[in-house]
């Protein structure tokens, strides 16, 4: 069998096995908070709001909690009278308690927002229906 010539041959083509690529849901998801598309916004837009509503949130119960004492010892001022192991009770409550009451609100605060990610994630992570 004879070749054609030159000028009458097709061009050769190289098929190469394509990589076949499977998008899953989750996939499209993650690319769409990678090209910040209006889902991708929506959906960090609702995480950074409930981060938000959680720190405003800790923040009033902070607020109150520390704020009410030294509205306590106005209002009473027998509780001010108080001493515990020499230490007057207002200086005890906001110089020491204030402490753990502190990091007992911030280790919250890692806490639910920790798990707001996970949340977040969750969704990201979770196929479409």
């Amino acid at each position: 069998m004879e070749q054609p010539s030159g000028a009458d041959a097709p061009e050769r083509t190289r098929i190469v096995l394509a990589e076949v690529v499977r998008r899953r849901d989750h996939d499209r998801v993650r690319a769409e908070l990678a090209e910040q598309t209006q889902v991708g916004e929506a959906l960090v837009r609702g995480l950074v709001r409930a981060q938000l509503a959680l720190a405003l949130r800790l923040t009033v119960v902070v607020a109150i909690g520390l704020g009410a004492l030294p509205l306590l010892f106005a209002i009473a001022p027998t509780t001010s009278a108080v001493d515990v192991f020499g230490i007057s009770l207002p200086w005890l409550l906001l110089g020491v308690g204030s402490f753990p009451f502190l990091g007992l609100v911030g280790w919250a605060y890692v806490h639910l927002a920790e798990r707001n990610e996970q949340d977040f994630t969750a969704v990201v992570r979770r196929p479409e229906r």
